[in-house]
């Protein structure tokens, strides 16, 4: 007989079953704000949404959000009229609705009654409510730890790494001053991601708060050439180096350095900041992810330079091709992006690897040489492609954009860091700590873990703080879980719940993206659309708790089950491990036939938090618990 395999609940059990405030890089209780949607609570959802997260609104919008991969909602299986399976159900729109809690109550919140026009008149508004924002944070932090006295920190790189950092350290009591070599602040975020997902004004929006919090940000400044690495270690008591990947990789490939060949990231940072450009009619984006599809929609849409200085369009641009190593499926793309960049016109040529750039006699760009690739990863998806060299095409081109990674520029290392070891152009770094060689230096972002996604600097950037924090003050600083179960009566769900489909997120026609190339593609929710979706969330908090003293195993609760989560088994079918042996003696002892005592299993994958087992038991063996894990950092 196949024995069954069981988790046996544990002190961890039920910090799991909330699985996408567990993916979540910093914590994020999606599932609180979510909650608080669906309950018509806005101001609620988006103090929940923005307590761990400085850059909330943002995520709101480009999020790659790893609480949705996780959500539970996308685990139950659908089946048709007959109960055959069909397909698993889609995740909770975690994203879009973080978006629309900040757009009712967040910076960017316009309405008379929002959250912070409850506290304060706003005159000029946009200001009071950074003001406002920055008191509350303040004061949400007071009494979890000494603060420090003011010490000077010193952050490179105003990215969501840096920014993030700067937030923290100046609720702790420092003196944040973060360098950024663009004219601009929010790094990629604002030179890198494009206007038609970002709005630069929303953007400007939450930096406002981080500087109210008391940061210093100077824009323009170069460390290497404005000032020395060493007088920042010298003025500071610590730094930070938050700069980011933001220079484009090259490939290597003959006739790769030459006019008309430029990297995906610059491309995109000209656009942002309104510089020049100049290119072709025939356009090959080279690249499969995310990057590569911002630089072709931004190319498709001819974005117009600064109007106040050339008022100039791309108005040669007549293709754009998309070549990348992946097949459709392995694209490492969001499926939306390729999605819109097909709605969009961008042609797309897919298992395809560049082999040469070709240029004619004069050296003018005249096409670029590919090769089918057969595979991309090897058995262990290690990136090992293989080619069929038989098989070659040429895509006649007189612009390349090459999207295929970004590397850091950290050459400002080689005065008055000679004791930071570095590897292949990266710092070495504890992962721990985010320490450097040099004790007063620690990274954050890009340099810390790589090219990841935004959620993942913000996190890397608060872990640089804490560690700041620890080197500065001699103070240990640690994270305080409480977690809390609340036994809920009367428990019930929105009806129909259960059978209601995801809600699409609305976006611009295609024709009116093209026509308005800032305008924003994705246009949010409505209240209506938001309620509906967040009714949708499982509440994976919430869990049915079997009381075995009271029950009397007459199977009602399986029975009743809609998904059927519950199974009803003898203990001896259930596979030998050492928590569950415990478990059973101490609930019946050592000397008791297994085959003659049972259990209940749950598929937490299978229940949708439905409360008819609760219901249907005659003798209240069961009841629904809500579990809520908060965290917070506090000083010893």
């Amino acid at each position: 007989m196949t024995q069954i395999k069981v988790r046996v609940p544990d002190a961890d059990y039920h910090r799991d079953l909330i699985s996408c405030q567990v993916a979540c890089p910093v914590h994020t209780d999606a599932r609180g704000y979510v909650r608080a949607i669906a309950e018509g609570d806005f101001e609620k959802a988006y103090l929940i949404a923005r307590g761990p997260n400085p850059f909330a609104s943002i995520c709101g919008r480009i999020c790659g959000a790893p609480c949705e991969a996780a959500c539970r909602r996308g685990k139950i299986p659908q089946v048709d009229d007959d109960g055959r399976f069909v397909s698993n159900d889609r995740p909770i729109a975690i994203r879009a609705l973080k978006r629309f809690a900040c757009e009712q109550a967040g910076p960017e919140a316009v309405s008379p009654d929002s959250l912070l026009e409850q506290f304060v008149d706003f005159d000029p508004p946009v200001a009071a409510r950074s003001e406002e924002m920055a008191a509350l944070l303040h004061s949400a932090v007071a009494g979890n730890f000494k603060k420090a006295e003011g010490e000077k920190i010193a952050i490179i790189g105003a990215g969501p790494a840096g920014l993030s950092a700067a937030h923290d350290l100046a609720l702790m009591g420092f003196r944040p001053f973060v360098y950024e070599t663009e004219p601009v602040a929010a790094g990629m975020l604002a030179v890198g991601v494009p206007a038609y997902r970002l709005p630069r004004d929303l953007i400007e929006k939450e930096i406002d708060v981080i500087r109210a919090l008391g940061v210093e940000i100077k824009c323009g400044v170069t460390v290497g050439s404005d000032i020395s690495f060493a007088d920042l270690r010298e003025d500071h008591s610590a730094v930070i180096l938050g700069v980011g990947a933001k220079s484009s990789r090259s490939l290597g490939l003959p006739g790769e350095n030459g006019p008309d060949v430029f990297g995906g990231v610059d491309i995109l940072r000209s656009v942002s900041l309104g510089e020049p450009l100049e290119l072709g009619e025939r356009i090959v984006v080279v690249g499969g992810g995310n990057v590569a599809y911002d630089v072709a929609r931004t190319v498709v849409r001819q974005i117009a330079f600064d109007s106040a200085r050339t008022a100039a369009r791309l108005t040669k641009t007549s293709s754009v091709t998309l070549v990348s190593l992946e097949s459709a499926e392995e694209m490492p793309a969001d499926t939306i992006e390729i999605v819109e960049g097909d709605e969009e016109g961008v042609d797309r040529l897919n298992g395809w690897g560049p082999v040469s750039i070709d240029r004619d006699g004069l050296g003018k760009l005249v096409s670029v040489t590919f090769r089918r690739c057969l595979s991309v990863y090897d058995e262990d998806r290690k990136f090992s492609p293989v080619y069929d060299d038989s098989d070659v095409v040429r895509l006649d081109c007189d612009t390349v954009l090459l999207a295929v990674g970004q590397s850091p520029k950290i050459d400002f290392l080689s005065e008055g860091g000679e004791d930071i070891k570095t590897g292949r152009g990266w710092p070495e770094v504890d992962p721990e700590t985010l320490g450097t060689s040099a004790p007063d230096v620690f990274v954050a972002g890009d340099l810390a873990h790589g090219t990841r996604l935004l959620i993942d600097a913000v996190a890397s950037g608060k872990k640089a703080a804490r560690s700041v924090y620890r080197f500065v003050t001699g103070r240990e600083i640690e994270e305080h879980e409480v977690t809390a179960h609340i036994t809920l009566e009367g428990y019930k769900r929105e009806r129909g719940y259960e059978s209601i489909r995801r809600v699409p997120v609305p976006v611009a026609d295609p024709g009116a993206r093209l026509d308005e190339p800032g305008l924003e593609v994705e246009t949010g929710f409505t209240r209506d659309m938001a309620v509906t979706e967040a009714s949708r969330c499982l509440d994976c908090g919430v869990t049915p708790v079997f009381d075995g003293l009271r029950c009397v195993l007459c199977g009602g609760c399986v029975d009743v089950c809609p998904t059927e989560c519950l199974k009803l088994v003898s203990l001896s079918s259930l596979a030998e491990a050492p928590d569950l042996t415990a478990a059973i003696t101490n609930s019946i002892g050592e000397d008791e036939a297994l085959n003659e005592n049972s259990a209940i299993l749950k598929d937490e994958d299978r229940c949708i938090r439905c409360a008819l087992c609760a219901m249907r038991c005659p003798v209240d063996a069961i009841s629904m618990e809500r579990v809520t894990i908060s965290t917070h950092w506090r000083s010893l």
